[in-house]
């Protein structure tokens, strides 16, 4: 598991998923990041990669942009394709 992780956080998959539903939205970090009841600097720091947000965290963000975690879960996949096999 630590390997996915790092695989994550070296990818940027999981921010940069989040980054791109929040900016299709048209709302700003400091917005979401009050939907979320997360400190901004911290959803900053998901989306750029430094941090990976943690599965309360996840549902949180997804609730905040209105999206069905799965829904946010899918856009992970889709960017991360066949490579998920190579991050066990």
């Amino acid at each position: 598991m630590d390997k996915m992780n790092n695989n994550l956080k070296k990818e940027n998959i999981v921010g940069k998923a989040i980054k791109q539903a929040r900016e299709e939205k048209h709302i700003s970090q400091e917005v979401l990041s009050s939907f979320a009841n997360i400190s901004r600097t911290h959803l900053s720091a998901i989306e750029r990669g430094l941090r990976t947000p943690n599965f309360q965290t996840f549902y949180k963000i997804a609730f905040a942009l209105k999206m069905k975690p799965s829904e946010l879960l899918k856009r992970i996949e889709d960017e991360i394709g066949d490579d998920i096999i190579d991050m066990f």
